[in-house]
């Protein structure tokens, strides 16, 4: 039996929605519109849309209190970025991690901290806590 996809693919417009939620925690509709209006020129009724689309997929709960939702994440940013990531690179680079890594190196100029924290990173991945 298959396995139920537990992290939801969400749009890049959905992320922006739930980046509000991920640094605000819990809010009304009308608490992501007026946070979102701030720096987008979306009109309430499509970030009510985009907040409805994330609650049916799964990546926002909420409960009624009085006359107004609370909305809160279902998901953490953590859990998508790592599903986001995974579907890019299945994607773009048939699920090989090489590929994108020598694709990623070499098409800018990063500082020597940036590539000590990228192969401390990589140590880390592959470290499995015995010494060798």
């Amino acid at each position: 039996m298959a396995k139920k996809e537990e992290v939801p693919k969400i749009s890049d417009a959905e992320w922006i929605v739930m980046r509000v939620f991920w640094s605000r925690g819990e809010l009304t509709s009308g608490d992501v519109v007026e946070e979102l209006e701030k720096d987008s020129d979306w009109k309430p009724k499509t970030i009510q849309t985009l907040i409805r689309r994330l609650v049916q997929k799964g990546a926002l709960d909420f409960e009624k209190q009085g006359r107004e939702y609370l909305y809160r994440p279902a998901v953490t940013e953590s859990a998508c970025e790592q599903a986001a990531s995974r579907q890019f690179l299945d994607r773009v680079f048939d699920g090989k991690m090489a590929p994108f890594l020598a694709t990623f190196v070499e098409s800018a100029n990063y500082s020597d901290e940036d590539i000590a924290e990228l192969k401390r990173i990589l140590n880390e991945g592959t470290n499995d806590g015995t010494d060798t």
